[in-house]
């Protein structure tokens, strides 16, 4: 059975959904065109899916300016198209059927979320929703986490949650927060090259059933 938690909080990409390999790759091509960079497959890959923890980090150690990649990425991404190429994992249909309060935490922009979550229908999943910003911190910083569960009424209160989530900022986040983390590999460990320790760690949802 799904673990019983008085609350859920989960990410959005990677964990519920994820894009079409070939949106990927046209995003990139026109952030490095913009920024006189091109990207491999597999940079595009890391970067994407946070395969080394912090992309400001990555980002600094290949000598990308942050800021300036974001916004060249930003203003790249076209929400219609995005949300057009975005899929719902199958396994991630429990979430519909939790009887509990659920939370989005997701490093995914607004102006993007808004759109996916329409495209896949799973907008009404959540009781509440927060796409992270500089205002609020980023996961692992455990502040978007606290907030979310401030709006959902259930902070400080006793109640036990989880976070799911794809990534080592998820978990980070999770634990930060004092909750328990479900760590689901998208991508397998070869491709991240590391291993992600969560309270529970699985390929998919299914295996929590």
């Amino acid at each position: 059975m799904v673990p019983e938690y008085d609350f859920w909080l989960l990410d959005l990409d990677g964990t519920l959904v994820d894009v079409e390999w070939s949106y990927t790759r046209e995003v990139f091509d026109r952030v490095g065109d913009r920024l006189g960079r091109s990207f491999t497959d597999r940079e595009a890959d890391v970067l994407w899916n946070g395969l080394t923890g912090s992309r400001d980090r990555q980002l600094e150690a290949w000598g990308i300016d942050p800021t300036e990649f974001w916004t060249a990425f930003h203003d790249e991404e076209d929400p219609l198209v995005r949300a057009e190429q975005t899929y719902l994992h199958d396994d991630a249909a429990f979430v519909a059927d939790l009887d509990a309060p659920v939370g989005l935490v997701t490093h995914c922009q607004e102006f993007l979320c808004e759109p996916v979550l329409e495209n896949v229908g799973i907008g009404d999943w959540f009781d509440v929703r927060l796409c992270c910003t500089e205002e609020t911190g980023w996961k692992p910083d455990p502040a978007p986490v606290e907030r979310v569960m401030h709006d959902l009424e259930v902070a400080s209160n006793g109640h036990r949650g989880v976070l799911a989530g794809d990534g080592a900022n998820d978990v980070g986040a999770a634990w930060n927060a004092g909750l328990d983390a479900i760590h689901v590999e998208r991508v397998g460990h070869e491709r991240r090259g590391q291993c992600v320790l969560g309270d529970y760690r699985v390929q998919s949802f299914d295996e929590l059933g």
